[in-house]
């Protein structure tokens, strides 16, 4: 359980000094935006999606909590190349990783890095970071315009 937790750490700290795929981007066909006014995060999801549903790019923007930071950045890479089934299998699979029972054992398997999450699990007002951009993605997949928010 340490070497998770340290992993864990030190994914998250990677993450949020040098968030991959940081940045708008200018060819995209999709976008949204994610709000948690709890933390303060604010992030929009870019993405440019190919008429097979396949994700060809996609990238984030905004400010946030290490957590949150570091989530978006990972889910961005796991996200590339993906289609749209794959992507709303994993969301599922995340969020019942970062939900479920502290006390239970963790099955992060098929979620390669993002498995590191599993530590949010024990401090649930984090959630909420850690999925914020999830959300943020599955609304921009779906041609949202209204702005994801966390709380009601």
């Amino acid at each position: 359980m340490d070497d998770l937790r340290e992993l864990y750490q030190a994914t998250i700290l990677d993450h949020n000094r040098d968030p991959r795929n940081f940045g708008a981007l200018e060819t995209a066909n999709r976008s949204a935006r994610g709000d948690n006014p709890v933390c303060g995060d604010k992030l929009v999801v870019y993405l440019e999606i190919d008429d097979d549903d396949r994700v060809t790019d996609v990238r984030f923007d905004g400010k946030g909590c290490a957590i949150s930071t570091a989530s978006a950045s990972l889910m961005t890479e796991f996200v590339k190349g993906r289609k749209r089934q794959e992507i709303d299998e994993t969301f599922e699979q995340f969020h019942e990783l970062v939900t479920g029972n502290p006390g239970e054992k963790v099955d992060g398997e098929g979620l390669g890095k993002l498995a590191v999450f599993s530590g949010v699990r024990e401090y649930p007002v984090r959630v909420k970071c850690a999925t914020l951009c999830w959300h943020t993605l599955r609304s921009a997949m779906s041609g949202g315009d209204e702005v994801v928010r966390t709380e009601s």
